[in-house]
């Protein structure tokens, strides 16, 4: 795959702005970062060891 150059980059934000006009990108901008912050909730939520029995993974049963 090839690497986006400078001229490329700015051609493709220039037909994101004509194609959603300057007062949506805000709102798109806040969309996406809300939903990356929800992604990586959901990632570090699934990443933890889950017990059956409530207790941390850490304590000792006995």
């Amino acid at each position: 795959m090839r690497n986006f150059g400078m001229s490329e980059l700015l051609i493709v934000l220039l037909v994101i702005l004509l194609l959603f006009g300057a007062r949506k990108l805000p709102d798109l901008a806040r969309a996406l970062g809300r939903s990356l912050n929800e992604f990586k909730k959901g990632r570090d939520e699934g990443a933890k060891p889950e017990d059956t029995d409530g207790k941390k993974p850490d304590e000792k049963k006995g």
